[in-house]
């Protein structure tokens, strides 16, 4: 990731707090991996930004590097000169997160050479900011020397931040077939999520199985899914002529999102695919999901686009769950559980087998393809997003937990989910309305994905406590 930096001073504080602020802020930022586009003490005075001349060499510094820069950091070695900060990013015209850090004094160093005053010129920036009507975030204390500990959290949570922003602006979702009839729950508006930069690109099921129709048993793609899949998951007992057709499913799957550059996709099964087809498409979804490319059933969109939130703050694989079962008396526990395309990261004993839900309906022989298994124990974000027609808002809400270890005998994925005031968050989402279906992932980011989905796309988030 690549940061812009924008080093405030104010000319008659400490200078020279200008000249170390900028080389500890690059030096900690390369350190923890980012690239950094900023102002060198050649363009101007210690590579600071404080006059009207300054704001414009910055901004032109970061519009010709726009196309690299995930976010920004605003650092204030000393009090900052307000207006340029703000002056800057309305004339750099990024669109990206931005980070407001104020480094501390030390009370044996406030005589009139080595005073900072970022404590208060903070305050003057942000309300600049404000001012300018440019979206900023905040470290957790108000002041934060960049080479702590602290510091370092906060710029863990901001790339986090940074990530989700920037990979659900410009998001191009592939929908493959339309949604099930018994389905009203996972029902959405294109036209919401494309005032929030979200695409969704359609195909009608009947194209991708004409497809798969038409390659051949011996085709290279299909033949390199087919030993991806093996390589995948346990298949023992699969009859060959299943484990093939999730072949060629996977491969047309794939070849159609490159075709028109989607990056994730939600796939109706419930259930014409096994009908018609004879298989589930779960463990290609599954597999899909695991390399972070999430998939989701149903043609779920927003259940989807809670599973690559999760998955882009986290950097690991999110599931799509559904609240589905008490755990006994315990108000705070559930089952979460799906039949199942959950990604093998969740299932460390994840092996192939039929689904067992609809195997009486549609014959068994027509049902193999889930990757089945009990979820591991471990942290838990989770997350839902709703498009609501009634009130024109993209909605949702987001928490954490975790996973137990509790015993639990049933099929397909499956775990057990702890949650504190569990029974506040049920009442919750039945009153709101919300979706049967939630995104989780192993990870606690919720905070972050709550601040890029409220600040920065500006959705309407209840953050579970």
């Amino acid at each position: 990731m690549t940061m812009g930096v924008i080093v405030g001073s104010r000319g008659f504080f400490p200078d020279h707090l200008a000249r170390s602020g900028r080389e500890e802020m690059i030096k900690v930022l390369e350190g923890a991996g980012f690239d950094v586009v900023v102002l060198s003490p050649e363009q101007t005075k210690h590579g600071a930004v404080q006059t009207y001349e300054d704001a414009k060499r910055c901004a032109e510094l970061f519009r010709a590097n726009s196309a690299r820069i995930d976010g920004v950091i605003v650092t204030l070695p000393n009090f900052g000169e307000e207006r340029p900060i703000a002056d800057t990013l309305r004339w750099a015209k990024l669109d990206v997160p931005v980070l407001v850090q104020a480094t501390p004094d030390s009370p044996s160093q406030m005589g009139q050479h080595t005073r900072r005053d970022s404590f208060c010129g903070k305050m003057s920036a942000c309300n600049n900011l404000r001012q300018y009507g440019i979206s900023y975030s905040l470290t957790t204390q108000h002041t934060v020397a960049p080479d702590t500990a602290e510091f370092k959290k906060d710029l863990d949570w901001f790339g986090s931040v940074c990530r989700v922003v920037n990979g659900l602006r410009n998001l191009r979702i592939g929908a493959i077939g339309a949604r099930p009839a018994a389905f009203n729950t996972v029902r959405y508006s294109e036209k919401m999520l494309e005032a929030s930069g979200i695409s969704v690109e359609t195909l009608d099921l009947s194209e991708i199985l004409g497809r798969v129709t038409r390659m051949k048993d011996q085709d290279e793609a299909a033949q390199a899914k087919l030993q991806a899949i093996e390589n995948y998951v346990p298949t023992k007992g699969v009859p060959k002529e299943a484990l093939l057709k999730m072949a060629k499913l996977g491969a047309v799957v794939d070849q159609w999102m490159a075709e028109v550059d989607v990056q994730v996709s939600a796939v109706q099964c419930w259930t014409s695919i096994e009908e018609y087809f004879g298989v589930v498409p779960c463990t290609i979804m599954s597999m899909m999901s695991n390399e972070l490319m999430s998939s989701a059933c149903e043609v779920d969109i927003c259940g989807l686009i809670g599973m690559h939130a999760l998955s882009l703050a986290s950097q690991t694989p999110s599931a799509l769950l559904d609240w589905n079962n008490n755990y006994g008396y315990d108000p705070n526990k559930a089952v979460c559980f799906h039949c199942s395309n959950l990604p093998k990261h969740f299932l460390p004993d994840a092996t192939m087998d039929y689904q067992a839900i609809i195997a009486d309906t549609v014959g068994r022989d027509n049902t193999y393809g889930t990757c089945s298994g009990r979820v591991r124990s471990g942290a838990m974000s989770f997350v839902r997003f709703s498009t609501d027609d009634l009130s024109g808002r993209i909605r949702g809400y987001i928490g954490e937990g975790r996973f137990t270890d509790d015993p639990l005998e049933t099929f397909g994925g499956a775990g057990v989910v702890e949650i504190d005031n569990l029974q506040v968050l049920l009442r919750m989402i039945c009153e709101k309305g919300f979706e049967h279906h939630v995104a989780a992932n192993f990870s606690t980011v919720a905070d972050a994905v709550y601040e890029a989905t409220t600040r920065y796309l500006g959705w309407d988030i209840y953050r579970h406590a």
